[in-house]
């Protein structure tokens, strides 16, 4: 593959691809495998029916690892049968994120939210 440049003076230059490609060196070491991300299959999905006073609302909940060795707290809630929000909040490990979703859980059920049973 070759690219033509027109320089201001009219004339043209003619650059091969394989020009511009990094030289592979046999000193320079191989690069590393990217790391696997942990696992992480903490997941709570809690629903409250009230017809009575019009509630139709679900919340879930889950944990997720990031790119840069944190875990992050994935919560989504909303009325059943819409797109509902979503927010991301960032924690320092997984057992950090673990130990808030089990109290945003904890709350929630106070507030007569129950497992979502399928």
């Amino acid at each position: 593959m070759t690219f033509t440049i027109f320089a201001d003076t009219g004339t043209a230059c003619v650059l091969a691809l394989w020009d511009f490609m990094p030289k592979s060196d046999e000193n320079t070491p191989a690069r590393p495998l990217p790391a696997a991300l942990p696992p992480l299959r903490a997941a709570i999905s809690l629903v409250r029916v009230q017809p009575e006073q019009r509630a139709w609302r679900f919340y879930r909940m889950e944990v997720w690892p990031d790119l840069f060795g944190r875990a992050l707290l994935m919560r989504h809630w909303g009325r059943i049968g819409t797109e509902g929000r979503r927010r991301l909040d960032p924690h320092p490990d997984a057992g950090a994120a673990m130990a808030a979703l089990d109290q945003l859980a904890r709350a929630k059920r106070r507030r007569g939210y129950c497992d979502r049973t399928t």
